[in-house]
């Protein structure tokens, strides 16, 4: 039997005065009343009442335990009403996992609009490119690139991904404008060192797609060394747009190859199966898809 249950059922009669009493208060019978004050004595190893056919009265064991057990049952009232407050409204901690470049760059400032909304909201924003297990890990709300295989999880379409070539002013002057992928082997290429065999990007050629030049004149971990990189002339660049918006504009970098450019890979946001998801998640949600 649930020991919670039996503690109140046990709080009851002591406060009702007899096993009928408690029975008609909490809707049960007084048999069942009395089957669970048995296994609680029984669990216990003592009695917590002595009964006969006028009264009851507490055993020295039977004081403590309700006065222990009213302050037990108080704070699960509390436990229960804290959770409901949270679903009333945004408040405690969201723990987001996003991918590096586009979490930087896109995430992490919806995030901070988030919070000037919600202030009771904390947001623990994990960027990292790998697959991180929501269950494990704890987390509330991940945002992948790419196709969904799992089936256990929720998954929202956010946006596209959409890639884009570029350079300098300054290196299309010196090495030229190619006209399709094939001619990037006539050219200095950027990477980024977490393109590998399973997950680079492949251009729509002329004939076939044709893969991002492998040997890259400068490969590097961090997208944001490689933007830099370009915009001083090293080479050709194949990012994400929402990284280069801002240089593509003011012409710090100029567009190529705009016919060739990669597929758009979807964007997802994923969350644990939960019938009921806090406010925290459900309002995160809509923030970013509307702000997005």
């Amino acid at each position: 039997m649930d020991k919670l249950r039996s503690m109140e059922i046990f709080v009851a009669v002591v406060e009702s005065g007899s096993f009928t009493d408690a029975a008609n208060r909490l809707g049960i019978s007084a048999v069942m009343v009395g089957k669970y004050i048995a296994q609680l004595e029984s669990q216990l190893g003592t009695r917590l009442l002595e009964r006969n056919t006028r009264r009851q009265s507490l055993t020295d064991a039977g004081r403590v335990f309700v006065e222990e057990s009213r302050r037990v049952l108080e704070q699960v009232l509390i436990a229960e009403s804290s959770v409901e407050r949270l679903r009333l409204a945004p408040a405690g901690t969201l723990r987001v996992s996003a991918p590096t470049s586009f979490g930087s760059c896109v995430v992490s400032p919806l995030a901070a609009s988030f919070l000037q909304a919600w202030p009771e909201v904390r947001i623990e924003l994990d960027l990292t490119n790998r697959m991180v297990d929501l269950v494990d890990e704890g987390i509330d709300l991940a945002i992948r690139i790419g196709n969904i295989q799992q089936t256990d999880i929720v998954a929202k379409y956010l946006c596209e991904y959409r890639m884009v070539i570029c350079a300098s002013p300054d290196y299309l002057a010196r090495y030229g404008i190619p006209q399709t992928p094939a001619e990037l082997t006539e050219h200095l290429c950027l990477s980024h060192t977490v393109w590998t065999a399973r997950n680079e990007w492949l251009l729509p050629g002329m004939a076939g797609e044709v893969r991002w030049k492998r040997d890259a004149i400068l490969r590097c971990n961090d997208g944001h060394g490689l933007r830099m990189a370009a915009i001083a002339g090293a080479g050709l660049l194949l990012q994400p747009e929402v990284l280069l918006a801002e240089d593509l504009a003011c012409g710090r970098l100029v567009r190529v190859l705009e016919a060739f450019t990669p597929q758009p890979r979807p964007i997802h946001l994923l969350w644990r199966q939960d019938l009921r998801p806090l406010p925290k998640l459900t309002k995160f949600i809509t923030h970013l898809l509307n702000g997005i």
